[in-house]
Order: C-alpha cells, then sequence, then structure tokens
C-alpha cells in the first residue's frame, strides 16, 4: 500500500479540481436544487430522467425516503409498501428543509454527476490516508496530512448538505468553496514534501517572502471574488440566466477593487520573476503561475465585457483555484529550501 501513496495524492489533488469545476458548473447552469435532497437524489442512487418517475403510482412498491412530487411539493416515503389504489397521506412525510420541488433532467444530471465526483475523490483520499499509515513512524507528517485530507472531504460533503438544504444560500456557497481550497492546500502541501528541491533555488529568505505575500495577495483577491461572486448570483436570481448585461450595471464599489487588485498581484509576479530571470533559474511552478495568471486576467475580461459568456466563470473559478494551488506549492517548496 505504501506505494499506492504517491499516485493517489496526485489523483485526490485532480479528483479534487474536476468536483471544483463541476461545482462552477452547478452554478453557471443554476443546477444547484437539481437534487433537492442529500445524499440520495430524489431518493434515489441512480437519479431519473424523467418527471413521470417522480409522479404517485398506484400498486407501485416505494422504498423508505424515496421522493415524489405532489401539488408541487416533494414527498417523501415514511417507509417500505406499495401503493393501493388512492394516494394515503399517512405513507408520506412533507420535505421540511426547503420548498423547491421542481424537476430539470439537465440540472438534476448535472448535479449529480458532481455528487458523484465528490464521491470519488473522497473515496480515492481514503486510499490515500490506508497507504499513508504503513510510513507513519518514517513520515507521520504524510500520515497526520492525509487524515486532515480524510476529515476535509467529510466536513466538505457535510457542508454540501447544508448548502442544498438552505436552497443554495450563497454565504454557504462561499464557505464550501473555501474549505474546497483548504483541501487543495493540504493535499498540495503533502505533494511538495514529495518533490525533490531545485538546487538553483537561491535567495531563499527573499523568495519565501514573495512566495507568502503573493499567496496572501491571491487570498484576498479570491475572497473578494467570491464576494462578486455572491452579487452576481443575487443578480442572476432577479434578472435570470438570459440577462446577463444587467447583472453588474450594479456593481459594488468591491467589484472594482478586485478588479483592479490584480494589477497588484501581476506587478508582485513581475518582480519575482525578474529575480528568477536574474538567477538564470525559472522553476516551472511560477512559469504556470505566470501563465495561470494571464489566463485568469483574459478570463476576468472576457466575462466583463462580452457579458459572461458560457463557460467564462467556471474558467475564470478553476484558474484561480489552479493558481491557488501553483503558488502554494511553489511557497511549500521554498519554505523547505530555507
Amino acid at each position: 500500500m505504501k506505494n499506492l501513496y504517491k499516485p493517489f495524492l496526485k489523483l485526490s489533488l485532480v479528483l479534487v479540481y474536476l468536483v471544483i469545476l463541476a461545482g462552477a458548473v452547478v452554478r453557471m447552469t443554476g443546477s444547484g436544487m437539481g437534487c433537492p435532497d442529500w445524499p440520495k437524489c430524489f431518493g434515489y442512487l441512480i437519479p431519473p430522467t424523467e418527471r413521470s418517475q417522480l409522479d404517485w403510482k398506484p400498486n407501485h412498491e416505494y422504498q423508505d425516503g424515496q421522493v415524489i412530487i405532489v401539488e408541487e411539493s416533494l414527498r417523501v416515503a415514511s417507509k417500505d409498501f406499495i401503493s393501493k389504489d388512492f394516494y394515503k397521506e399517512s405513507n408520506w412525510e412533507a420535505y421540511t428543509k426547503h420548498n423547491y420541488a421542481i424537476f430539470n433532467p439537465t440540472h438534476t444530471w448535472i448535479e449529480f454527476i458532481n455528487r458523484l465526483l465528490g464521491a470519488l475523490a473522497g473515496l480515492a483520499t481514503l486510499i490515500l490516508l490506508i497507504s499513508a499509515l504503513g510510513q507513519f513512524k518514517s513520515d507521520p507528517k504524510a500520515t497526520i496530512g492525509s487524515a486532515f485530507v480524510v476529515l476535509g472531504m467529510g466536513f466538505q460533503g457535510w457542508l454540501g448538505k447544508t448548502v442544498v438544504d438552505s436552497n443554495l444560500l450563497p454565504y454557504k456557497i462561499s464557505i464550501h468553496m473555501g474549505m474546497a481550497l483548504l483541501i487543495v492546500l493540504l493535499l498540495v502541501y503533502l505533494l511538495s514534501r514529495t518533490q525533490k528541491i531545485p538546487t538553483e533555488l537561491t535567495q531563499t529568505r527573499l523568495f519565501r517572502t514573495l512566495a507568502l505575500s503573493a499567496l496572501i495577495l491571491s487570498l484576498i483577491q479570491m475572497g473578494m471574488g467570491t464576494q462578486v461572486r455572491q452579487f452576481v448570483d443575487e443578480q442572476m436570481h432577479a434578472y435570470n440566466l438570459t440577462q446577463a448585461s444587467l447583472w453588474l450595471t450594479e456593481a459594488p464599489l468591491l467589484f472594482y477593487v478586485h478588479r483592479s487588485f490584480s494589477l497588484i498581484v501581476l506587478l508582485l509576479h513581475a518582480y519575482w520573476g525578474y529575480l528568477f530571470f536574474k538567477n538564470n533559474y525559472i522553476p516551472l511552478a511560477f512559469k504556470a503561475i505566470s501563465l495561470l495568471i494571464g489566463l485568469e486576467i483574459l478570463s476576468g475580461i472576457w466575462m466583463y465585457y462580452f457579458d459572461f459568456p458560457f463557460s467564462s466563470q467556471p474558467l475564470h473559478l478553476i484558474l484561480a483555484a489552479l493558481l491557488f494551488g501553483a503558488q502554494s506549492f511553489l511557497f511549500f517548496v521554498v519554505k523547505r529550501k530555507s
């Protein structure tokens, strides 16, 4: 099992990023309530594909927890039973978490794929922990770190439930995203410990300061971006998905601060890149960071000036998450070198 540690560490990180991307697609398409219950979807392990599957049926076998829609509200089977020729209210309980009872097969399956990826990521991190147990004596940090990742994934699953139960309250979605980034940080830390430190990495004290500053600035930028995204979510509900040109007509001051703050992030990395160039060594991670910053700025321009084209929001979010991961990785490497 020890040999599985590094492959499953990388796999876990990839799957967590896929979950972040899937979550961004869920938000972009408004599919967050495609499965109105949790962890199942309308009471099914495999969600329905047609609205008729959620209608009450006579002489039909129902299982405890199965969901139907009656008079535009959800009803949950209170036990296993076979229905009679008429609907019997005592066999059902009203779903009290929220009053959302709309079935849209596209939204349902987008949300289901998001949950499926989350389950796969959870399984990968569990195998990661099992593989790390064998090296507890030689590398306890790997085992402890993997255990925190598994705990984080469990907590993230619970947060996902609270998001659905709240009918997608924006601040709960932001907390959900923040937890995903914390899991990324833990996995990146574990991955950085498996890498060889480049001997060419010099001026480590200055580079460590720059690495930490870059990471903090990006976290501030992402925090502001999350608040802007909450505002955009509210505008989406007010104007619907077809009127994207109106979403930023009354943009808050924070939006303009967020937009301008990217220049500070860019200038700091330009200076850091200049120092790398002077030392005749530019790490691959820094090249990735530079590319991601450029793409992140371009995707922001694309969203603002072209009224949020399809896929622009998930792209902007996943680029930010990848940038955060790359910056964290380089920070941990520089810190180890020092």
